[in-house]
């Protein structure tokens, strides 16, 4: 098997060089998923392409684009007496602007790794007198579970259960890079994840703006074929979107997820690192579960804070630059002492260019 997809890998690879030998000008294609970035560096695709290919890492990583004055809060929640903080692990050694969650966890705060947002709400029922905090992050990939653990949560008659809320919409964050002045992107790798919860379909409005889409798998195989689909678009004039990894994605996505989002959410402005606030990107408690925001029970507020001196994480998170252009990446920013998120995240690019492309390149 392995042998089968290496030969297709390379077929792929073949056919990129064929079709890049006659574009007019050089191609950007960017991904929007940390997985993908993650594929990409692992595989080499980037130095297998030639140059007239040009890959970019976006806003894949759900850690990396939550903005530092979110950080913050949670860290502050942490230290909070009678509350404990429920997060996924993603999220302990992220760097806020005095410490990360694992040191105010070393420092006496509370805070409890959770596999599911549903194991917060059963921790929360079988410790009445904590009020427990869970850390809501990602895309539409983890929201559906957010969503099951506030209707369970209520089911249960919990009042010691609620969320601190920073889920994001991936459409509007891929028209917010379009629209930036300084980035210059000419087609999509969409991500396998959020597509098999929101549908290919939903990308149309991005092919509409004349940039190829085509949602791919992940593993090496997948993305070159997903890259030589897009430059076939382009070749011959076509934006449309396409659908690469369809043994997981299918039309019209989840439909039980996404009614499951209009039944519990509410579509929101949302703050994103490195991008700022853009327009109905975010989720939020719907008004019949307002009862469990904790911005609200808890009076949390997200107060804006800037990145670490010298990090450049907010460019590398919107594509403006990659890793290795940031002065400290691989010096005084590494996985064992990280200075951003893109370094802490498995799925950040900072932390998979370190990683994969690093090596490739020495």
């Amino acid at each position: 098997m392995q042998s089968k997809t290496s030969d297709i890998f390379s077929r792929e690879i073949a056919a990129c060089r064929e079709l890049a030998a006659g574009l007019p000008r050089r191609v950007t294609i960017m991904e929007v998923c940390g997985t993908h970035t993650v594929a990409i560096c692992r595989s080499g695709l980037r130095n297998l392409l030639p140059k007239e290919i040009r890959l970019v890492s976006g806003p894949g990583c759900p850690v990396c684009v939550s903005t530092q004055g979110y950080i913050d809060a949670c860290i502050e929640l942490a230290g909070r007496s009678g509350a404990t903080l429920a997060t996924y692990g993603d999220m302990l050694r992220v760097p806020g602007t005095k410490k990360s969650l694992a040191e105010s966890r070393a420092e006496g705060g509370r805070v409890l790794v959770v596999y599911s947002a549903l194991e917060a709400v059963a921790y929360a029922a079988a410790h009445p007198g904590e009020q427990i905090v869970f850390v809501a992050v990602g895309f539409e990939t983890t929201a559906p579970a957010t969503a099951l653990a506030l209707r369970d949560a209520r089911a249960r008659g919990l009042s010691n259960f609620s969320a601190l809320f920073s889920h994001k919409r991936i459409i509007p964050a891929m028209k917010a890079l379009i629209a930036a002045p300084d980035l210059s992107i000419d087609a999509f790798l969409c991500p396998g994840h959020v597509s098999v919860i929101i549908g290919p379909e939903k990308y149309a409005e991005i092919a509409a703006t004349g940039r190829p889409c085509v949602v791919a798998g992940f593993e090496g195989a997948d993305v070159a074929r997903a890259v030589r689909m897009i430059l076939e678009g382009i070749a011959s004039g076509r934006a449309q979107v396409e659908n690469e990894y369809t043994r997981a994605v299918k039309p019209g996505g989840n439909p039980a997820a996404l009614k499951l989002f209009d039944e519990v959410f509410d579509i929101v402005d949302e703050d994103w690192r490195g991008i700022g606030t853009i327009p109905e990107s975010g989720f939020a408690p719907a008004s019949d579960f307002k009862c469990f925001d904790a911005r609200e029970v808890h009076g949390v507020k997200i107060i804006s804070a800037p990145e670490p001196a010298a990090c450049r994480c907010g460019e590398v998170v919107r594509g403006a630059i990659d890793p290795e252009h940031c002065a400290l990446f691989a010096k005084a920013c590494t996985p064992a002492h990280p200075v951003g998120p893109c370094m802490v995240s498995r799925e950040g690019s900072c932390s998979a260019h370190y990683k994969y492309a690093r090596q490739v390149a020495s």
